[in-house]
This record gives C-alpha cells, structure tokens and sequence, in this order.
C-alpha cells in the first residue's frame, strides 16, 4: 500500500446531490471532495466511447490530465438485452441529443412493446473510472435489475427510474426513498466498489501530504 499524496479528489460532476453522496462517503477517509464547479475553464470532454468504460475512463483521464489531480468520473445507463442492449451507451440521448428524460421514457416504452411481458428485463449499468496522476486508470462496474414497464409510476427519481421496476422492491425505482437508493442502486454498488479499491490501494493520513 501507498500513502495516497493528495488533499483532494475530484468527481467529474456538477451534480451537488452526488457530490454530497460521496462526501459522506469518503469522510472517513479525510479527503476533500471537489465537483466540477470548482474548476475553471474546463473543456466540454465528449462521450463517444462504445463502452461505459470507455466513456468513464475518457472523461476521468481527460480532466485529471487537465487539473493535475485524481479524478473520479462514472458512466451510467440502462440496458435490455430482448432490444439488443438499448438503449444502453445512449440512454441519456435514446430519443435525440437534447431529448428530455420523458422523451426517452417514450421511446423505450414505444420499443418494448413488441417484446413479450416475460423478456422485458433490464438493468442499470455504473462503470466508475478513477485516474491518478503517473497511474493505471481504475475501474469498477455496479448493476442493479428490473423490469421494464409501460405504465411511469413515481416521482423520486429521474432518467428510466419511473419505468424501471424492482421486483424485489415491488416498486419503481422513482418509487423508492433516497436513502433505499444508495443502498440497492446500480451507482451504490460502484461507489462501495471504488471506496473498498481505495482503502486496499492507499494509506489516507488525517494530516494531508500536499
């Protein structure tokens, strides 16, 4: 193991509900979590990777080599395998570039009706990627399943969530309170992921190194 030698990460977010997720989350480890609101004169990094992880290692190498710093980016989306993996690298642009969140919805529901009510599984994909300066850029992968449905029930979440059923749950993923999120979803499992890679990787001081 090796002392980790910065004061900082950063997250490749401009998102304050994420950042204050992974604030709570890397508390223990004494680092200050920076957003990327807390940067200047930072270049638009395009996602035109094939692969959540060749979206999420793009965007954290790109920015890390920018800032100097570690860098923490994810990619997320949803997958069905009976629609041959859509909406998957383009979720959050299914239905067109700018398209709103309900035009995607539209669209899947639109294509998942020809698929039998038994084939309509799907599930949420978060690759994180984690780049530090003179390292080998890391990666962690977190899925969460369910079901498709054609009928958007609740309004706590955003992107699929209202479409997207746990069985377990017995509940759309909009349906769920936050706090039941961070433990079950696909973004939770890579966070839990990343922080274990970070604590088997690193020694954290409480008095920070540079």
């Amino acid at each position: 193991m090796k002392a980790w030698p910065f004061s900082y990460i950063l997250i490749a977010t401009r998102n304050n509900g994420k950042l204050k997720q992974f604030r709570d989350l890397f508390a223990p480890l004494h680092l200050v979590v920076k957003g990327l609101n807390d940067v200047s004169d930072l270049p638009e990094i395009e996602e035109d990777q094939d692969t959540f992880e060749g979206n999420a290692q793009k965007k954290a190498e790109a920015i890390s080599r920018i800032v100097g710093g570690p860098v923490i980016s994810d990619d997320s989306g949803l997958v069905v395998p009976a629609l041959n993996g859509e909406p998957g690298v383009y979720s959050a642009r299914y239905a067109g570039l700018h398209a709103t969140d309900d035009e995607n919805n539209r669209k899947l529901i639109q294509r998942i009706q020809g698929v039998p009510e038994d084939k309509r599984q799907g599930y949420y994909v978060c690759v994180m990627a984690l780049a530090v300066p003179g390292e080998e850029t890391k990666l962690v992968r977190g899925e969460c399943q369910g079901n498709i449905v054609t009928e958007p029930r609740g309004d706590e979440g955003f992107g699929y969530d209202p479409i997207f059923y746990l069985p377990s749950e017995q509940k759309t993923m909009a349906q769920l309170p936050n706090e039941r999120k961070y433990q079950i979803s696909h973004r939770a499992e890579a966070t839990k992921k990343l922080l274990a890679l970070l604590k088997k990787e690193y020694v954290f001081e409480q008095k920070v190194m540079k």
